[in-house]
Parts: structure tokens; C-alpha cells; sequence
């Protein structure tokens, strides 16, 4: 595992005065990277900290429950690495207790070119290189199939999201994919289960979500959202769905016929079914529907709590989703 150290005093002082509303306005002001649909990436302007990329996880009440994590986390970069042999940018962790005492957990790695990112890659990248680079996340994606199919007792999932992948030594002057590698950068949600027991406590992301909201979407939601990066067939519809999201639903019908003729080719041992054009729209359509209204709710509760109960609000939120 690849990993460094970094200064933990002055990261907990940037965690001291951390305005998440306005997180360029903290004490020791931070940069936006990127939005995910629960997290956030940054940078921590101050020496030391610059060329990294944080992400901070506020979710947890306990030290029992924050260990827990960090052995889920770490076992999962173990288990991409060393088990499945995907490649991870340098990266670390660091834990400690917030201001209100409880603890906090951030995920740390190094800083990758932004125009290597897959979906800002994409803007980039002539017609055929998309194609290659479809491809080769597909390949990887069957280097995580192949070893669930070695496995007696473990599976791990994988969210296969064109905005998780960045492209090694990406020059968007020459883009150009033939030789390039792959790093994938969302370790985040650790989701690998063993004998079928899920090792990541995913009631922790349901804590970001509004008190009002939680019954709902642990009963309509958290199940199916989870199941879909152990599926491969999923896994590849969101693959492409995600081109709706990032601007670029011209390519969705060319990057259909990529992953179809994948699936029916040098992967069709796997017996993946192939994709459709309308499994496609429609599930983009829900999953449109589902993370837009999450964010709206968790505004309201942002609202509530900062204007009406004048509380602290910890969550750095998107203030609109581009779709």
C-alpha cells in the first residue's frame, strides 16, 4: 500500500475553523476539487497540505465506530491492490476528535491532474479515444469479476463511474490512450462483503441525509443502491448512465455498442447480459431523481439547523447538481 504521512496538528487546526458553508472562507481557506454525491474533494491551502486531496467524513459517534471504518477502508485499498491488482494514486488516512469531540475521519491522497479525471477527460478526448478509454475501464472492472470468481467467501464491489478513474500521464494536448494506465481514485465507500455479511456499516452514510429522510431511504433506497456495484450488469449501466451526467449524452449510443460488444466478447465467459438504450434513460432518470432529491433535502436540514436551530451544519453540500 502506498502511503505518506502528513502534518495531523495542522490538519486539526484546518478542521477547527472549517466553514463547511464556505469552505474558501475557513480559517485556512480550502479549494474545491470535486463534488460526489455524498462527499466532497478539497484542497487545504497552506504549505504541507498543498498537492493533496482530502476528503472529510464526519459520520461517526464513536471511536468504535470510526475504527471500524478505518479497518473497512484499509482492507479495501488491500484488497484493490494487492487481491485484484488495480492501481490506486498514493494515499493515507488520518483520524482524530473535532471541536465538538467527536471523531473524524479524513481519506488523504495525492492530487491528480483535474483534466485526467475521467468525466473532465471526456471533453478532451477525440470520438475513438473515448472508446478506448471505455474499454479499458471495462477491463478493469473484469480484473474485480475475476477475482470475486476465484473467491469462496468474499466479493468486493466497485463503483465504475467514469469520474472514478484518472488517466495516467494524461496530456490533453496529445490524448491519447493506447499505452496509458488506469488509477482508481473512490475508496471511500469500502463495500466488500464476506460470507455475504457487508463489512461497511452503510447505515454511516444514511447520518449525512436529513432525520425526516432516513426511514425512506433506508427502506426504498440503501439496499438497491448498494447491491448495484456487486452486479456487473449494474455496474455497467451506471458506467454509461454517468455520460447523461457528465454532459455527454452524444456518446451515450457509441459507448453502449463498446461495453455491448465487451460483454460479448472477450468478457462473454462472464455471461453478463447487454446493455439497452432504455435501461439506460431509465435509469438514469431514477438515479437523477433519487440524489436530486437527496440534496434538496439535505439543504432543508442544512436550513433548519443553521437558521432556525443554530446549530452547525459539518457537511460540505453541492449547491446544484449539473444533469
Amino acid at each position: 500500500m502506498t502511503a505518506f504521512q502528513v502534518n495531523l496538528d495542522l490538519l486539526q487546526e484546518f478542521d477547527r475553523g472549517l466553514d463547511p458553508q464556505h469552505p474558501e472562507r475557513s480559517r485556512i481557506p480550502a479549494l474545491i476539487l470535486g463534488y460526489g454525491e455524498i462527499t466532497t474533494v478539497f484542497e487545504i491551502q497552506a504549505e504541507g497540505l498543498r498537492g493533496l486531496a482530502f476528503k472529510r467524513l464526519p459520520l461517526f459517534y464513536s471511536l468504535e465506530e470510526v475504527e471500524k471504518y478505518r479497518a473497512a477502508y484499509e482492507e479495501y485499498n488491500r484488497l484493490l491492490e494487492e487481491g485484484i491488482g488495480l492501481h490506486l494514486p498514493p494515499h493515507s488516512h488520518a483520524i482524530f476528535l473535532n471541536k465538538a469531540g467527536r471523531p473524524v475521519f479524513y481519506i488523504i491522497q495525492k492530487q491528480l491532474p483535474s483534466l485526467s479525471i475521467g468525466n473532465r477527460a471526456l471533453h478532451w478526448l477525440p470520438h475513438e479515444m473515448v472508446h478506448v478509454l471505455v474499454r479499458q475501464i471495462l477491463q478493469e472492472l473484469r480484473k474485480v469479476w475475476d477475482f470475486n470468481r476465484r473467491q469462496d467467501r468474499l466479493q468486493v464491489a466497485i463503483d465504475a463511474a467514469i469520474s472514478n478513474w484518472s488517466i495516467d500521464g494524461f496530456d490533453p494536448e496529445n490524448p491519447r490512450l493506447e499505452k496509458a494506465s488506469l488509477s482508481y481514485v473512490d475508496t471511500s465507500t469500502p463495500l466488500f462483503r464476506v460470507q455475504g455479511i457487508e463489512q461497511l456499516d452503510t447505515e454511516l452514510f444514511l447520518r449525512s441525509a436529513p432525520s425526516f429522510l432516513v426511514w425512506v431511504l433506508r427502506l426504498l433506497f440503501l439496499k438497491d443502491v448498494v447491491n448495484r456495484y456487486y452486479d456487473f450488469h449494474r455496474a455497467t449501466v451506471d458506467l454509461v448512465a454517468n455520460f447523461y451526467k457528465d454532459q455527454r449524452p452524444d456518446l451515450v449510443p457509441d459507448v453502449i455498442g463498446v461495453v455491448n460488444d465487451f460483454l460479448t466478447g472477450e468478457a462473454a465467459d462472464l455471461g453478463v447480459k447487454p446493455v439497452g438504450d432504455e435501461e439506460v434513460r431509465s435509469y438514469y432518470r431514477e438515479d437523477a431523481f433519487i440524489w436530486s432529491l437527496y440534496l434538496s433535502m439535505r439543504k432543508l436540514d442544512r436550513f433548519i439547523r443553521i437558521r432556525l436551530l443554530h446549530k452547525e451544519y459539518p457537511y460540505i453540500l453541492q449547491e446544484k447538481i449539473q444533469r
